[in-house]
């Protein structure tokens, strides 16, 4: 076996690690930078712990949801724990 038998093997080793790890979460990253970029005021949201609540401002990197029907749980949280979204009159 010579040094390019073991080159071989590396490069194949390699490519199967970016095609199973790298390239999925570049894929998920882009997913995501849509979903920010398509995000607006009066969106009904999910959370990644679980909340449902609406958009009722956003900055550059952050956003105020409402949470319940009381109009009085404001929290500002940052875009990237936003999961799901949903327009308003989407079904």
């Amino acid at each position: 076996m010579g040094a390019g038998f073991w080159v071989f093997y590396i490069v194949i080793i390699v490519a199967f690690m970016y095609f199973l790890m790298i390239r999925p979460q570049k894929k998920q990253k882009q997913k995501q930078a849509e979903l920010f970029a398509n995000m607006a005021i009066g969106d009904s949201v999910l959370t990644t712990s679980g909340f449902y609540g609406v958009i009722i401002d956003i900055t550059e990197d952050t956003v105020i949801v409402e949470f319940g029907s009381n109009k009085n749980c404001r929290i500002p949280m940052q875009k990237a724990a936003i999961v799901q979204i949903e327009k308003p009159g989407a079904e």
